[in-house]
């Protein structure tokens, strides 16, 4: 859970780094990018690459999310935004 302190001063930090830029990005995608990834790669009629790195997978469903409104409010199968919402989190970013 996020204080509202670490809330007020998120506009301010380096919470969402550049993939290129991750320690750990190197490493094999998390379950959970997996699991968004194929859906949304399904929904795209894309090919879906099992293999990609963590960097690569964020990458890719930054590209796939553009490409079917997934992620931007009001969207079918998004649920609704709430106060501390951290998608990119979800999404195996550190």
């Amino acid at each position: 859970m996020t204080d509202k302190r670490t809330q007020e001063h998120a506009a301010e930090s380096n919470m969402e780094k550049d993939p290129k830029d991750w320690v750990t990005g190197d490493e094999k995608m998390t379950g959970a990018q997996r699991s968004y990834l194929k859906t949304l790669s399904e929904e795209a009629h894309e090919p879906f690459d099992e293999n990609l790195s963590k960097a690569e997978a964020s990458r890719r469903i930054d590209e796939l999310q553009a490409r079917t409104g997934r992620g931007k409010p009001g969207h079918r199968a998004d649920p609704p935004a709430s106060e501390g919402d951290q998608s990119s989190a979800d999404r195996g970013r550190p």
